[in-house]
């Protein structure tokens, strides 16, 4: 399976609810994950609990999808555009838009950056 696949597969997971199986499958227990304009988070278990936290700020999930997936496979490189409209707890709406660049080392990813608007 191409990285490429991996990552389609991972968002399949992400986008019918199971965010933390997705996470506990493809993420590395060494895995640096940073949010645009913040400091990286170093390890599974910060990362978990940030994705926990994540999670339990929503109120509601009204659509996901990803519109593009690319990848260097050589150099295990993916990057994906996708999006998110979410009603947060206090009911505020917002549609994320992103792209998530993910470095994978074997059959799992070792770093991720988020930019997004």
């Amino acid at each position: 399976m191409t990285y490429a696949e991996k990552t389609a597969e991972l968002y399949n997971m992400i986008n019918s609810g199971q965010l933390l199986e997705a996470f506990e499958k493809f993420y590395a227990e060494n895995v640096v994950m940073q949010e645009m304009g913040e400091a990286p988070r170093e390890g599974k278990e910060t990362n978990r609990a940030f994705e926990v936290g994540f999670l339990n700020s929503i109120e509601a999930v009204h659509g996901a999808g990803v519109n593009n997936i690319t990848s260097d496979e050589s150099k295990a490189v993916v990057m994906v555009e996708n999006w998110m409209d979410l009603t947060f707890k206090g009911g505020h709406r917002v549609k994320m838009e992103q792209v998530c660049v993910q470095q994978w080392e074997g059959e799992q990813i070792i770093n991720e950056r988020f930019y997004h608007r």
